[in-house]
């Protein structure tokens, strides 16, 4: 390896040392009771896999705090029981009726790359890779059910070639539009699992949508409908 990988590795091998510092040498009451007890995280996170936004860093959490499933976009695939195997599904279905957190949360933000090759596939482009187009196509009903839906609810049903091809075009412009559409049509997914919805019906869980502004560090909440997102920083 080139000397500036080895320059990373040595400067994460520290990080991992002032860790250990900290929850092992200093403080090791929290450590020991995770190890002896087991976990029980109240949150399950669902965020992105974006190196830029890492849900500990964001939220302060420490060892132990967040059960967290981190892929491309952060997206929930609905409900299926078959043969195809899913990562996703798998932890939300252990953070939910093993682990029996209190909140989801699924964390979006702006620049998402994922939506980026979603939105170049919605337009027609052809993605050169051979999971990447698969995968982000889960959030395609939530770009026409949150974005394109209520622009045409607006503008009337018909509507004519010109006016579906602004439809995409306001969408290409405004990635911040799709990157929240997707976040609300997660949870929508997550609505779909029907050990979610028990919990959800009892009050034991409760559904939560966020959106990190990368530029601003504002952070933006969905209401309780999961119809919009409102400001949650001072």
């Amino acid at each position: 390896m080139c000397t500036e990988d080895n320059n990373v590795i040595q400067r994460f091998l520290k990080g991992m040392s002032r860790f250990k510092e900290r929850f092992y040498e200093n403080d090791s009451e929290l450590m020991r009771q995770l190890a002896e007890l087991g976990q029980h995280p109240e949150v399950l996170l669902i965020s992105c896999s974006d190196s830029r936004v890492d849900p500990a860093l964001l939220t302060g959490a420490n060892p132990g705090e967040l059960f967290i499933v981190r892929n491309v976009a952060n997206l929930v695939p609905p409900f299926h029981l078959g043969d195809q195997q899913d990562g996703a599904r798998a932890a939300i279905e252990y953070a939910v009726r093993d682990l029996k957190v209190k909140h989801i949360i699924v964390l979006g933000h702006a620049h998402c790359g994922g939506i980026k090759a979603l939105l170049g596939t919605l337009k027609g482009d052809k993605l050169n890779r051979d999971f990447i187009g698969a995968w982000v196509s889960i959030a395609y009903d939530a770009c026409y059910k949150y974005i394109i839906e209520p622009i045409r609810s607006k503008q009337g049903s018909n509507l004519s070639l010109k006016s579906q091809e602004d439809e995409l075009s306001s969408i290409m412009e405004h990635h911040h539009l799709a990157e929240r559409a997707i976040i609300q049509g997660s949870i929508s997914n997550l609505e779909t699992y029907p050990w979610i919805m028990e919990r959800l019906n009892s009050g034991q869980l409760t559904l939560h949508g966020w959106w990190f502004d990368l530029e601003t560090g504002d952070l933006w909440c969905t209401d309780e409908d999961n119809k919009v997102f409102l400001p949650m920083l001072e």
